[in-house]
């Protein structure tokens, strides 16, 4: 059956005493459908086996499929049909109703068992990484530009209702109970002391939006700032600080970060990209979603500008009421000796050492000091004892 029938060679199917069975092998017919219109048509075609390829004479648009590429189409009801198809056309379709050409058929297309798929991979590579290079785009490029925006026009109600909610989501995420939220730490002498801290740092300041400054009672060595005015310290924090003026130095930063409006943009970012992701993923469970939220604010990673301009501004509201910048190196530095090496408790630095460029900007605290200034305590030592003991 593999013979060369360019001279019409004559072959005989059927059976060597079926002298009825013997047709010349050079064409057949069959019945064509050309994958874009539902109108079936007969067409005539030809074997080659010269140049190995099957012609099917279409008018003035004749087809080659090579005997490589055909392939038979799979699970097909009936066996007295065969449909074939061309790996190089996903969807054209010849079907032969003749046994004789089944047989002639198979003889040449020595791969008409194999399977082809209807995916072109390369096409598809190249669509996946368009896909992912579009949603870096929308994650990375798009959704800080439109949070940026947003977070210049958003009203300070909704600045502050966003506040809220993401304050009680991450107290929820950082409760290990998982039942009534991180603990808000409020004795009042501590309370009392922690006021007296925040209107010496704010007196000479205007303001937009009035803060709201609490502490949690966790040992987490942090703070951070939260939209609508937030200012959260943690208990970790109070508790490695070697004396007030320390956490009034981080106090002053956070302000910075709220004045400036950063965790706005940070949390507008979060809210869009878990959007997106779960339009890509579907919905996320809820837990996913506030510990994810929590985790962006929390080690809230701003850019080097943004952190300048918030230790600019935490050494200039310093100055202003007679406290000095250099008790924000002092506690970095205390810090990184007492944690910086060995097995750290939980959280003890992570937000600190998340911030770039941590030595400049601890040189860069000392020289904000003039020379000789004198400074006033911010709290007596009753008053700091009893900051350090709100969790109590």
């Amino acid at each position: 059956m593999g013979c060369d029938l360019t001279d019409r060679t004559v072959i005989t199917v059927g059976g060597p005493t079926a002298a009825q069975g013997v047709r010349t092998a050079v064409e057949g017919q069959g019945i064509w459908l050309d994958g874009d219109h539902a109108v079936p048509q007969q067409v005539r075609f030809s074997y080659d086996d010269k140049a190995g390829a099957l012609h099917l004479h279409l008018g003035a648009d004749p087809v080659r499929w090579d005997y490589d590429d055909i392939r038979a189409v799979r699970d097909q009801a009936g066996q007295d049909v065969m449909v074939l198809r061309s790996v190089a056309d996903a969807t054209a379709r010849l079907i032969l109703t003749d046994p004789d050409d089944h047989l002639l058929l198979r003889a040449r297309a020595k791969r008409i068992g194999r399977y082809a798929s209807h995916v072109r991979r390369g096409r598809l590579a190249l669509w996946a990484m368009a896909a992912v290079a579009s949603v870096a785009l929308i994650i990375f490029v798009l959704v800080p530009v439109m949070a940026d925006r947003l977070a210049e026009y958003l009203p300070p109600e909704g600045e502050k209702a966003l506040g809220d909610a993401t304050f009680e989501q991450i107290r929820s995420a950082l409760d290990e109970t998982g039942f009534m939220g991180t603990p808000i730490c409020e004795a009042p002498d501590g309370l009392a002391a922690l006021a007296k801290m925040e209107e010496r740092l704010t007196a000479p300041m205007t303001l937009e939006t009035p803060l709201t400054v609490h502490v949690l009672d966790h040992p987490m060595v942090n703070a951070f700032a939260l939209p609508g005015g937030y200012v959260v310290l943690f208990r970790g924090l109070l508790e490695e600080a070697g004396r007030p003026e320390e956490v009034a130095a981080v106090f002053a930063h956070e302000i910075g970060h709220v004045v400036a409006r950063d965790p706005t943009r940070i949390a507008l970012r979060s809210a869009g990209s878990i959007g997106v992701l779960g339009l890509l993923f579907g919905d996320f469970a809820g837990g996913a979603v506030v510990l994810f939220l929590a985790e962006q604010i929390i080690r809230a990673d701003y850019t080097k500008e943004a952190e300048a301009e918030a230790d600019t501004f935490a050494h200039e509201a310093l100055l202003a009421v007679d406290l000095p910048p250099s008790a924000i190196a002092t506690l970095f530095e205390r810090l990184d000796r007492l944690h910086g090496g060995g097995n750290r408790e939980a959280g003890i630095l992570e937000h600190f050492n998340s911030h770039p460029e941590m030595g400049d900007r601890i040189a860069a605290s000392r020289i904000a000091e003039p020379e000789g200034a004198e400074f006033r305590p911010v709290l007596t030592e009753t008053e700091w004892a009893a900051l350090q003991s709100i969790c109590d």
